[in-house]
């Protein structure tokens, strides 16, 4: 009979699963996705080989699960970030430095090889992560600009302009900063 952590069994398996996701995002620091295995992650998280299967099929869905989790936490961090700003520049300044700071911690860096690797419903549901975070900076976007804070032609265009300057992450977060509210017609 398998031990029960936690003081439920939905605790238990909410343990259980933090133990997977840890386990998956060291390997993905480690290996390629496709040079992971189920017994890898199993045995990296410290949970029997077959055990690892009645929560996940398999390691596309560790993946789903873990960018779902991943992208819930990023979500409440920034929600709680946002909390009582009215100013849609601040708004977006704050939006900018979570995504700046955080992102590191939050992005895996699952680049088209690993895209390529996964089934639709996948690519799919990883995408649906992706614009879960993009609805955060479109309503600060649209509400900037029929509050006629931001001068915005395009707002699809503005927003991968906005997500093309946050990935280098060597720049300084300030000139980012200063870079992307001007971009909107913001005084920086």
């Amino acid at each position: 009979m398998p031990r029960i952590s936690g003081d439920s069994l939905q605790q238990h398996r909410e343990l259980l699963h933090r133990r997977v996701f840890d386990a998956f995002a060291a390997l993905m620091g480690e290996h390629s996705f496709d040079a992971i295995s189920m017994a890898a992650i199993a045995q990296r998280a410290e949970i029997g080989r077959t055990a690892i299967y009645h929560h996940f099929p398999d390691k596309e869905a560790v993946m789903v699960a873990f960018a779902s989790h991943e992208t819930a936490r990023y979500l409440e961090q920034l929600d709680d970030l946002l909390d009582g700003i009215a100013e849609p520049e601040e708004q977006l300044r704050v939006y900018l430095r979570h995504q700046l700071a955080a992102g590191e911690q939050f992005h895996m860096g699952l680049g088209t090889q690993v895209y390529g690797l996964l089934s639709d419903e996948a690519r799919r549901a990883i995408r649906g992560h992706v614009v879960a975070v993009e609805d955060v900076l479109r309503r600060i976007l649209v509400s900037g600009s029929e509050r006629g804070r931001f001068r915005i032609v395009d707002l699809d265009s503005t927003m991968s302009l906005i997500h093309a300057c946050l990935n280098p992450r060597h720049l300084p977060a300030d000139a980012i900063e200063r870079f992307v509210l001007r971009g909107v017609g913001a005084d920086a």
